[in-house]
């Protein structure tokens, strides 16, 4: 092959060599060469052609002789006319071949000059493509270079403005954006992305330059909402929006709606009305959730006016920081209700929320505090989440991640945190550190410029690993300095032209050094540097080298030897302990290093800040019910604090608990949560990102009450009975006292024509009810009352209704009132009243009482008939719902004026509502118990019987402390009978009652009894045990015995005490009484009892011992007692008992113990001396006899026995019976679990098939089955086995025995199968192999032998007569023939071959010789084969020694096969 230069640019591409060529212009080189191959051809026949013609022309015409003239005229004249018309005719052939000739020619030229055309512009298209492509390359990580110092996040230039308009006219929205790569714009309205394509002609969306257009064309009044306009790159995402309102002509007559403006845009121009009143009606509490659950705060609210196209703003704020919408948070306001959502709670959520509503008018707002606990942790004892993760200071490869660290109240300390980052847009979280980091800060290096990323971070304690915190919202790794590098130049025609400072500096290559190096943050684990960048800096991208230098060394390191940096920050770790180091940086580009910068003075790693102090004296003050303010003061040293933490801990428990998960910045803090009436403690502890620092002093133990405050105002005033001078007026108590005792009651009173109120009394009255004296007859007047405690006089009542001065004469009643409500439950309630104090003209006999649903318009009677007392119990009410009552007083005229109607009671019952307790204290009272922790100061507790109030006299006493209060019963009986309520007042209707029945009481009483005349309880009843060596013990054990506590045993009403027949002791610790006695005999027969008396109390318990169960005692005493002196000599621990092995064999094991080298011990069977392979070593404890096969020849009585001088001991153990049939169905077991699948094995009697065991003897319970029936032993199918198998013969089978057959054993609980299908080409194919078995069986049967008589050798003297003979057999009867040497031997008088009844053969030979030694042989054979046995003959001579040999022995035959002819037979 040629060795040709290859163009350069077939190098590259290499399909461009001579294949170019297509198939056409191959076609048309192939013709021309085939044309011009065949004109060549053609041309050399036509001149062979003219020179034979020329030949025989002259051969004819010197053939032709002599002609005449004339004759020879005329032909001359016919040849020269032929002779032309072939010239002519040869010659326009010629010129017509030219001429094609010359056509094709020029044809071929044209075609080669365009071809060779084609490939010169096709080499040069290719040359100019290599070219372009080598640029690229060459300049591609310039322009990557150049791509990086440009790419940018969107930057919005000029934003969106709002616009109002008239309907049907155009609106145009513009902004101007700027980023590279150019961002994808995309318009919204009211967060629905706008497609051209939905409403064609609507929109027209527009882009020139940067500035994108939104052109909204005739615009109608649904056009008005919000849009936004969103711009978006690789590097990052900005938004713009504006507002957008058409309005109508005749606005008035079409509904105004609702637009959300963006904040910031001023509200006057679209909201007329500039005043809202807002009235809150359900507030959002104080609320508590674990992290990952969700919660919405929700208010409900009246604003007026309703306008629905105006409405406030609305705006929520956690600790005074406004609340914006994101992937965890939505807001939502409308329909009356404002509310915010969290899909998903984390730590940083929790703080105080406020909701404010916003207008010209003013701000009306509501406040609520959020906490949000630790969720469950992965690990037991590790620390909770860190929180509040934030980034700062973040460049192109390079962010700080700040966080505040979690609470560690009951969990230890944190230890350190591992930090971790994730790309945005991947689920790739990497760990930036290797090691715990100590503080709640750290620099995260090795990001990529221009990606986003996200950061979560992990506590450590000894435990184990925490939870991850709440991402951090996303940064991305760019460089802010880029933007101060940009500069604007103004250019002719009023344009602006935006460009880097760089492209001003020139042609700079190697840049200068950077400047002001220093440490821009210190700590122990690291030092931060930051610097300017150089100047000039030029155009090409810039790296960064920092070296150290231990100061003193003037050595310098490379830092970041392997990675450049690209960020004017980094963070240095690695540095020495309390070593002072100096630094510089070197700028570098893709020209050369630039020289060092300055050097930094010596810098120590070491902390800046170190753990702030305790917080000092913490207060506690009462707040609410469920909540304490706690204060302390600030910590002496507070460098860089985050916060402080607030534990709480319930008296005397010592469990603390954090009130709050999250820093809180001041030094003030309401806990809530608290439980009402319990006794807490309160700690602080402050946090900065070093630690936290040692707990507070605990504050003095405080009670969770609510702060003392002046009353609320009476309420419910009621006219009870008017004379004509003087009014009775009735009222209720306040709902809350105030935390103190209600003193009394102030009462104003007015004519209602006047407008100044005038005092009744001066000094407080006690009553809630008052006469007013010295009123005008005929007059209306109208009273409001307040009520005064410890705090101060409250607010007065809302006024009464007008009253009229008028006699009362009617006879029926007045009014009951003070309506009041106890036991308040889910179906059901109690109601109380007062008789009225105007009875009519008779007493009161009766009440009737009404009810119905808060919002229903007629009442409903509860009662039919009149209930004489002033309490009644009201049931079947559904829970959830609001009923009013009034209740109607009955005299001897008829039903009285009603009352006024009570408030509103919803039926339900409170949460964590207890009820009367029953029960007796330690001197055996009988009390009823109540405990309430919702008591105040003012609280007090009354109880009832009937609802009528008792106190301490000669049935009942009354006992309170704190929260619990106690009736006492001082003499209970039937009298005391009834229903016994209890309220307590000050607090929200906490009220119970209990029914004290006959059987309730019976029981008190009974245990009142037990109680003031105890008995000592017993935590076991007298017993006894036996001991080793015969002893018996009598104990009982009492649950508690004091150390005067005495006690006696009597035995059949006879008292013994401690002596050597009777050991006698007390535990009184545990409370154990025994008795021992060494020798239990037949005297001890009887009653045995122990008395104890301790104090008052005092018990007995007996245990009887006669007849069969003394019997039972005494042979169990006597049995141990010989067990014990049969063990102090050689004995067995555990009798002989027997297994099953693995192998099927039997084990017989006993455990002996007490032995030494003497003793002796033997296997005995049958009292027979038992020999084993085997000594049994007595050292081990344990004897083995294996029994390899069990059979019956096994049976008997196997014996065990030890022997030494200090006694002897046997075991016997009897293989018979039920043991033998015990042990074969364990073997059984052994041998179903390892039995084989069943196999075939064809035999020339049939089929067999068999099932391969460890062991298998006929005593096992086995069964075959053929197709599901069970099959006895026959003829035809016989069972059998081995040792080692258990078989199945199927003789002479035939079609009927095909199917599946089934091998079952049974071990006495289970079957184990095995099972075989015999069908089909299994059965053929054992079938045949049968049937050859079978036959070679009848020809082995027949076939020619020597059944015996011959020797293997024979030794004879010489001159002897040696006579063979033996005896053979055959059918037919075979033919024999005698060799010698393998030769026949031809008989003689020498040989002579005798052959009787076709079955004795001898061969005689007379006067042997030497020569007639050798080999002999005799041939028996027929048609179905035979064999052949050789004889070694040895003669010697007469004198010479016998020679020896080995004695003679059976001869072996050989066999030879039959005929091919009779076996195919």
């Amino acid at each position: 092959m040629s060795l040709v230069a290859v163009p350069f640019y077939q190098k590259r591409h290499r399909h461009f060599d001579q294949s170019y060529r297509n198939i056409q212009t191959r076609y048309l080189l192939d013709e021309y060469a085939s044309k011009k191959r065949a004109s060549a051809q053609s041309l050399t026949q036509k001149s062979l052609t003219q020179q034979l013609s020329s030949q025989r022309a002259s051969s004819h015409t010197s053939s032709r002789g002599t002609t005449c003239r004339l004759c020879a005229k005329r032909v001359s004249a016919e040849e020269e006319e032929e002779h032309e018309s072939k010239k002519r005719y040869r010659s326009l052939v010629a010129s017509y071949g030219e001429a094609k000739r010359e056509r094709f020619l020029s044809e071929l030229a044209h075609m080669e000059e365009n071809l060779h055309l084609a490939r010169s512009q096709a080499r040069e298209k290719l040359d100019k493509y290599d070219i372009q492509q080598m640029v690229e390359s060459k300049l591609a990580w310039e322009r990557h270079a150049f791509e990086e110092r440009i790419s940018r996040a969107p930057e919005i230039l000029v934003r969106l403005r709002s616009h109002t308009v008239w309907e049907k006219m155009s609106v145009r929205l513009c902004f101007t954006v700027q980023g590279f790569p150019t961002p994808v714009v995309q318009w919204y309205k009211d967060d629905s992305l706008i497609c051209q394509a939905a409403e064609p002609g609507k929109y027209r969306i527009e882009s020139n330059y940067g500035v994108h257009t939104l052109e909204i064309n005739r615009a109608d009044f649904d056009d008005t909402a919000t849009y936004s306009a969103v711009a978006t790159n690789a590097h990052g995402q900005v938004s713009t929006n504006a507002a957008v309102v058409v309005r109508r002509f005749r606005g008035d007559d079409e509904p105004f709606r609702s637009v959300g403006l963006p904040i910031g845009l001023p509200l006057s121009s679209v909201i007329p009305y500039t005043h809202f009143d807002v009235q809150f009606l359900e507030k959002f509490g104080v609320t508590f959730r674990r992290e990952g659950e969700t919660v919405t705060l929700k208010c409900t609210m009246l604003v007026t006016p309703d306008l629905r196209r105006v409405q406030p703003r609305v705006e929520w704020y956690r600790d005074d920081v406004l609340v914006k919408e994101s992937k965890w948070t939505k807001m939502f306001y409308g329909e009356g209700q404002a509310s915010l959502s969290f899909s998903q709670l984390h730590k940083d959520d929790e703080g105080l929320y406020t909701l404010r509503i916003v207008s010209r008018g003013g701000v009306s707002d509501h406040s609520a505090f959020l906490f949000v606990r630790d969720a469950d942790p992965l690990v037991t004892g590790a620390p909770g989440a860190p929180m509040d993760l934030k980034c700062h200071d973040a460049n192109r490869d390079y962010v700080i991640v700040t966080w505040k660290p979690p609470n560690t109240t009951f969990e230890s300390p944190v230890i350190g945190y591992f930090i971790d980052r994730c790309e945005v847009g991947t689920n790739n979280w990497v760990q930036c550190n290797d090691a715990p980091i100590k503080i709640c800060k750290y620099p995260v290096t090795g990001l990529y410029e221009g990606r986003s990323y996200i950061f979560r971070v992990r506590a450590v304690n000894n435990a184990g690993i925490s939870r991850p915190s709440k991402v951090s919202d996303a940064v991305a790794a760019l460089d802010p300095m880029d933007l101060r590098r940009l500069q604007a130049i103004h250019l002719e025609g009023e344009k602006d032209i935006v460009i880097y400072q760089d492209e001003l500096e020139g042609e700079v290559q190697i840049p200068g050094p950077p400047s002001n190096v220093h440490a821009s943050e210190i700590s122990r684990n690291y030092i931060v540097l930051s610097w300017d960048p150089p100047s000039p800096r030029g155009k090409d991208p810039l790296m960064y080298f920092i070296e150290k230098s231990v100061v003193g060394s003037g050595s310098w390191q490379r830092v970041n030897a392997q990675t450049a940096v690209r960020s004017p920050r980094y963070a240095v770790f690695d540095l020495g302990e309390g070593k002072s180091y100096v630094f510089r940086v070197l700028s570098a580009n893709k020209h050369g290093l630039s020289d060092p910068s300055e050097i930094t003075p010596p810098i120590q790693a070491q902390d800046m800040i170190v753990v702030p102090s305790a917080p000092g004296r913490v207060l506690a003050s009462r707040n609410t019910k469920t909540s304490v303010v706690v204060q302390w003061d600030r910590p002496k040293h507070e460098e860089e604090l985050l916060g402080y933490y607030v534990d709480c801990c319930v008296a005397g428990t010592n469990v603390w608990e954090p009130c709050n998960h999250k820093p809180i910045t001041y030094n003030r803090f309401v806990v809530h949560g608290l439980t009402t009436g319990e006794q807490y403690i309160f700690r602080v502890k402050a946090v900065n990102a070093v630690g936290t620092s040692e707990n507070s002093q605990e504050s003095d133990i405080i009670k969770v009450q609510a702060a003392l405050t002046v009353p609320s105002h009476p309420y419910g005033i009621t006219l009870l009975n008017c004379d004509g001078h003087s009014m009775t007026l009735g009222w209720k108590v306040p709902k809350f006292s105030g935390g103190a005792a209600i003193l009394g009651y102030y009462i104003d009173k007015r004519e209602v024509h006047h407008k100044n109120w005038h005092e009744i009394n001066s000094s407080p009255i006690k009553e809630t009810i008052l006469t007013v004296e010295d009123l005008t007859e005929g007059s209306l007047y109208e009273f409001k009352i307040a009520a005064a405690n410890l705090a101060g006089i409250g607010d007065p009542s809302d006024s009464s209704e007008h009253f009229r001065c008028e006699a009362w004469t009617m006879p029926e009643p007045g009014p009951a009132y003070d309506l009041t409500f106890c036991e308040v439950r889910d179906t059901s309630l109690v109601m109380l009243w007062k008789a009225p104090v105007y009875t009519g003209s008779s007493p009161v006999s009766g009440y009737f009482v009404d009810f119905k649903e808060e919002d229903a318009g007629e009442w409903k009677t509860v009662n039919q008939a009149i209930t004489p007392n002033r309490y009644l119990k009201v049931c079947d009410l559904h829970q959830g719902k609001t009923y009013v009552f009034r209740v109607r007083a009955v005299n001897a005229s008829g039903v009285g004026k009603p009352s006024d109607m009570s408030e509103p009671v919803l039926v339900e019952a409170r949460p964590g509502t207890k009820e009367i307790s029953a029960g007796v204290d330690e001197d055996g009272n009988i009390y009823l118990g109540f405990d309430c922790q919702e008591v105040t100061d003012a609280s007090q507790f009354t109880w009832c019987k009937s609802y009528k109030e008792v106190a301490d006299g000669e049935r009942f006493k009354i006992q309170t402390e704190g929260d619990h209060s106690k009736l006492y019963f001082k003499n209970p009986d039937k009298e005391d009978l009834g229903t016994y309520s209890v309220s307590v007042s000050d607090t929200d209707g906490v009220s119970s009652s209990f029914v004290l029945d006959a059987e309730e009481l019976e029981r008190l009483v009974a245990l009142s009894n037990e109680v003031k005349n105890p008995t000592i309880p017993l935590k076991s009843e007298l017993a006894y045990e036996i001991f080793d060596k015969g002893q018996v013990r009598f104990w009982l054990q009492a649950e508690h015995l004091s150390p005067d506590a005495s006690y006696r045993f009597i035995i059949n009403d006879r008292e013994v005490s401690d002596s050597e027949l009777h050991r006698i002791k007390c535990d009184k610790a545990t409370g154990v009484i025994e008795m021992v006695m060494d020798r239990f005999s037949i005297e001890n027969e009887g009653t045995y009892t122990v008395q104890i008396h301790d104090g008052k109390a005092k018990s007995q318990s007996s245990l009887v011992l006669i007849g069969d169960a003394f019997r039972a005692v005494l042979d169990e005493a006597e049995f141990q007692r010989k067990e014990f002196l049969r063990k102090q000599g050689p004995h067995f621990a555990e009798y002989l008992h027997w297994d099953i092995t693995e192998e099927c064999e039997v084990r017989l094991i006993c455990k002996v113990a007490n032995t030494k080298k003497e003793t002796v011990f033997k296997w005995l069977k049958d009292d027979i001396l038992y020999e084993t392979e085997t000594i049994p070593d007595l050292e081990k404890g344990i004897c083995e006899l294996l029994i390899p096969k069990l059979s019956k020849k096994e049976q008997g009585e196997y014996k065990s026995t030890l022997k030494d001088e200090r006694g002897q001991d046997a075991s016997v153990l009897e293989i018979a019976g039920k043991v033998y049939d015990d042990m074969i169905l364990a073997m059984s077991r052994v041998c179903g679990k390892s039995a084989s699948p069943l196999k075939i094995l064809c035999t020339p009697e049939g089929i067999r098939m068999q099932c391969f065991m460890k062991y298998f003897t006929e005593e096992m319970k086995v069964n075959w089955y053929h197709k599901d029936a069970k099959i006895s032993s026959s003829e035809h199918m016989r069972i059998g086995g081995s040792e080692e198998m258990a078989w199945l013969q199927i003789c002479e089978p035939t079609e009927k025995d095909k199917g599946k057959y089934t091998f079952e054993i049974f071990d006495g609980k289970d079957n184990h199968q095995r099972s075989l299908d015999l069908s089909g080409q299994a059965f053929d194919d054992a079938f045949a192999e049968f049937q050859q078995l079978k036959a070679a069986a009848f020809a082995e049967k027949n076939r020619g032998k020597v059944i015996g008589g011959l020797p293997d050798v024979v030794t004879i003297m010489e001159g002897k007569t040696l006579n063979l003979t033996c005896t053979v057999f055959g059918n037919p009867d075979p033919e024999v023939v005698w060799f010698k040497n393998d030769k026949d031997i031809e008989l003689s008088e020498h040989f002579s071959v005798k052959v009787e009844q076709a079955k004795y053969v001898s061969l005689t030979i007379k006067g042997v010789t030497s020569e007639d030694s050798g080999k002999y042989s005799i041939n028996v054979k027929n048609k179905y084969g035979g064999e052949k046995i050789d004889v070694t003959v040895s003669v010697y001579k007469h004198g010479e020694k016998i020679p020896e040999v080995t004695p003679p022995q059976q001869a072996k035959p050989k066999l030879i096969p039959a005929s091919t002819s009779v076996l195919d037979q």
